[in-house]
């Protein structure tokens, strides 16, 4: 999918869900090196502020460029830059809603400024905002 440039509006937002799965915590310590053990190890996590493993912080934002790419601009996208912070953790079995939303357009360059975040259960655990170059229609 794909909203051109010319297509988007201040507002416009997409959304993405995913549930966090044991395979997907081990598989991004296996393609990143991240092997933390917050992530890979129980005993370890158990004895952690979070006292069980959570999953990696760059995985929950990786959900982002999910949306970015695939909806909202979508397919032919070009990421520029993102800001993230990490306001709580996500464990194994939290499902995380990602979103973005059109806040600027630039049409000299064809930038668009997205706030961005990920929730679980309605709770904030990430936000920040991209920039990126739209494509144009053809």
């Amino acid at each position: 999918m794909t909203v051109w440039f010319e297509d988007l509006q201040l507002g416009d937002f997409a959304e993405f869900s995913k549930t966090i799965t044991e395979a997907d915590v081990l598989m991004f310590a296996a393609v990143s090196g991240d092997n933390n053990p917050v992530h890979i190890n129980q005993e370890y996590a158990e004895q952690t502020p979070f006292e069980t493993r959570i999953a990696h912080g760059m995985l929950t934002a990786s959900l982002i460029s999910t949306v970015v790419g695939t909806q909202l601009p979508g397919h032919g996208t070009i990421y520029l830059s993102q800001s993230t912070r990490f306001k709580a953790p996500v464990r194994i079995g939290d499902t995380v809603t990602a979103r973005a939303t059109v806040i600027e357009l630039n049409p000299d360059k064809h930038f668009v400024k997205l706030a961005t975040q990920c929730s679980v259960r309605g709770k904030v655990v990430l936000e920040g905002e991209s920039l990126v170059k739209a494509p144009s229609k053809p």
